[in-house]
């Protein structure tokens, strides 16, 4: 393990956590159900999937049993990925949507930003089945009554949630469902305020006794399909029977004697590979840490990323170039070389040589390690709930282009460009950490700047998660945490970095979830980070 200085530099309420076996998400009730499935001879899958389920109902803002999931597993001997996004219904295409919503200015398809024409095949618990059935332990339905008790007894909602939860109510009161579950008292629910899901525990409880593919081919999956056709909308059951997720090779790129893995296309993981093979061409550790030289470095490298990101990622089907060629070595230094130190850029793509998201993770005494991301992408989603089920509904289908020349063009049965993206660490073929960061685009930028912290700096887990951030807009105008001290932001922005407040109730800057193996001593276990910009926390026996 690195020399880590255990000091924090940074105001915080988090003091890192230290077990054999720790569980960190972003609600206190999920890392408790972890814990209890730990407790009961359950692995960390089994512990990861209490987790989630639960945070669909104390972070429904976040993700709900209508979301889409990502994961990266240690099974204690390699690495495994698992691609649980949906695909767009078989109906959808450029002039499914011209002929519903017309046209923009530039002779484009509109397209909704909320509703069931925004809503993929939800994957998340075809994502939670799959993991159970390759590493599961314990019964799929035990892993559930932790959620199904919360459900049915209910919960007092936490802070943040609930000030995110106010925030999205002016836009998703008329959707379809909403009001009746999410606005029990005709308004969102206060701090500490208790809100039931009697309708969602019904739907766990099937889910519980007869597996999770009823979500996806009986009782469940009809009552998606009915409520789309009376919304006018094109999901099908036969959309929701030909769903299966996907096991996946991580893609991974060396910085600093270390491997840093990320899920493949059509993630956005590949972003932070990028920008940490261009930053591994530059002394970073000789630049102060919280300086301006080193934050202009890190943004500038994320811009590139982002440049060819934002022109390349797309359902791997579709993509024009392949992650072995955006992550090529040679094609990175070039890259690195358009950096300028003394001012700020607005990068294109380069040319490839041709040739409201939860994040929680879990470890356990044996080695088996977790790294797990569940997201209904914008707060609450599509705004969809169905009735009698509980299920809110995604809204990944905003991630698709209208423009027939992107690769990431809406076709039916595909994968749109996605933003969630869990994470590893490994050093020497072991691992070493299992990490995320939620919020939309901040996520591969937050991948980035913990990263770097930690190993560029050895700031320990906690304080690397509590440091202040900067976040990249996709014009390229910047955000920063108002910690960001004021000499460092007068820098940047003297440089030419144009700082542009963006109102973003629900992504702000991330939230992040660390766990560190400590060593191969079990008996040592790991230290857990949990941010402090959730209601979350790292809990550890």
């Amino acid at each position: 393990m690195p020399d880590f200085d255990w000091n924090n530099a940074y105001r915080t309420v988090r003091l890192p956590v230290f077990a054999r076996n720790v569980v960190a998400t972003s609600h206190p009730l999920a890392a408790q159900a972890g814990l209890k499935i730990l407790q009961q001879g359950g692995n960390a899958i089994d512990a990861a999937i209490a987790a989630a389920a639960v945070l669909t109902l104390v972070e429904p803002v976040s993700c709900g049993l209508g979301s889409d999931a990502f994961a990266i597993v240690w099974d204690r001997h390699q690495l495994h990925g698992l691609n649980a996004s949906g695909v767009s219904p078989a109906a959808w295409s450029p002039d499914y949507f011209r002929k519903k919503y017309g046209e923009d200015g530039k002779g484009l398809a509109k397209r909704p930003a909320r509703g069931w024409d925004t809503v993929t095949v939800p994957g998340a618990i075809a994502g939670w089945e799959a993991l159970h059935a390759k590493f599961g332990s314990l019964p799929f339905g035990d892993l559930l009554q932790p959620a199904i008790e919360i459900a049915e007894r209910g919960h007092p909602v936490a802070a943040i949630v609930a000030y995110k939860w106010a925030a999205a109510v002016p836009e998703l009161r008329g959707q379809p469902g909403f009001a009746d579950v999410f606005l029990p008292h005709g308004r969102a629910p206060a701090p500490g305020e208790k809100i039931c899901y009697p309708d969602a525990a019904r739907t766990l409880k099937r889910l519980a006794d007869q597996g999770p593919r009823d979500f996806y081919e009986s009782a469940i999956a009809q009552a998606l399909a009915a409520h789309s056709a009376t919304h006018g909308a094109a999901m099908t059951g036969r959309d929701l029977r030909g769903y299966q997720c996907d096991w996946v090779t991580p893609i991974s790129k060396s910085y600093r004697g270390y491997d840093v893995h990320e899920l493949p296309p059509n993630g956005q993981g590949i972003g932070a590979l990028i920008a940490l093979g261009i930053l591994d061409k530059f002394d970073l550790a000789s630049l102060a840490n919280d300086g301006v030289d080193s934050q202009h470095l890190q943004i500038e490298a994320m811009k590139l990323a982002f440049a060819d990101v934002y022109r390349y990622v797309a359902d791997p089907r579709s993509m024009e170039v392949t992650p072995d060629q955006m992550l090529d070595d040679a094609y990175l230094t070039e890259r690195a070389k358009l950096i300028d130190m003394t001012r700020a850029a607005q990068p294109e793509a380069g040319m490839p040589g041709t040739g409201g998201t939860i994040y929680l993770s879990v470890a356990d005494e044996s080695g088996m390690m977790v790294s797990f991301i569940q997201s209904n992408y914008q707060g609450f989603g599509s705004g969809i709930v169905v009735p009698g089920t509980g299920i809110s509904l995604q809204n990944r289908g905003t991630g698709f282009s209208m423009d027939p020349r992107s690769p990431n063009v809406v076709a039916g049965g595909k994968r749109p460009f996605q933003t969630i993206i869990p994470a590893f660490l490994t050093q020497h073929g072991k691992p070493v950490m299992s990490f995320g960061v939620m919020g939309g685009d901040m996520q591969p930028q937050g991948h980035l700047q913990t990263l770097v912290r930690m190993i560029d700096y050895h700031q320990q887990p906690q304080a690397a998660c509590d440091a202040p951030r900067w976040k990249l807009n996709r014009d390229y105008t910047l955000d920063v945490e108002t910690t960001l001290a004021a000499d460092v932001v007068t820098g940047l922005q003297a440089r030419g970095h144009v700082l542009k407040s963006v109102e973003d109730s629900y992504m702000d800057f991330g939230s992040g979830q660390f766990i560190w193996r400590l060593s191969d001593d079990p008996d040592r276990g790991y230290v857990a980070a949990s941010d402090s910009r959730r209601d979350g926390i790292a809990a550890g026996w």
